[in-house]
């Protein structure tokens, strides 16, 4: 299904729902997830408190014209009011900076315990409504059926994921492959799935 169905279609039907949009770099899933965000706050009137925000994306990069990473509050400076769990530091692009195999599982288990550490946070103290970006980040290293028992706490869940081939290397192509899978095994599990190209 195309990631325009996103904006061309009432966002009511995301209500309740376990809701995944995924697909390349580029493709507009941090925009369209802060849009949800928007519709939740402005058209449901849904208490800012309710809505919790994990936030694993990147900041944005352009690489050959392209944008690469982004945070929902790029896209919607409101959503600040919401449930932001912080973590520490940054997320560090684990591909875009590593020479090496080493230097990648680095950045990895970095990232791991960032994610991980606002993910558990959630699951000990849970709101209705749960918004990820870019999950894909988390599952280099997480297990995606602990991730799912986590989101199965919100009514309402709306996240999107890195599903494609621009950000790739030789060398890490195992890597991109154990990633790749997992969101395969994700789609298959939520109520909605949307390939956004």
């Amino acid at each position: 299904m195309n990631g325009k169905f996103l904006l061309n279609n009432n966002l009511e039907k995301f209500i309740g729902k376990k809701t995944l949009i995924y697909g390349e770099t580029n493709t507009n899933k941090t925009y369209y997830t802060a849009k949800f965000v928007q519709y939740l706050i402005e058209k449901k009137k849904i208490p800012p408190k309710e809505i919790t925000i994990l936030d694993f994306g990147p900041e944005m990069i352009k690489i050959n014209d392209k944008k690469i990473g982004g945070r929902i509050k790029d896209f919607y400076k409101l959503s600040k009011i919401c449930r932001n769990i912080q973590f520490k530091g940054k997320i560090i692009p684990p591909r875009l900076n590593a020479n090496n195999s080493i230097e990648l599982l680095k950045n990895v288990c970095e990232n791991f315990k960032k994610t991980n550490s606002i993910l558990q946070q959630f699951y000990k103290k849970p709101t209705q409504f749960l918004i990820i970006n870019d999950l894909s980040i988390h599952l280099h290293l997480g297990n995606p059926r602990i991730f799912l028992r986590i989101i199965k706490n919100a009514q309402t869940f709306f996240g999107n994921s890195y599903y494609g081939s621009s950000i790739k290397s030789n060398e890490f192509k195992l890597f991109s492959l154990v990633e790749k899978k997992k969101i395969e095994f994700l789609i298959q599990k939520f109520d909605l799935s949307i390939f956004t190209g």
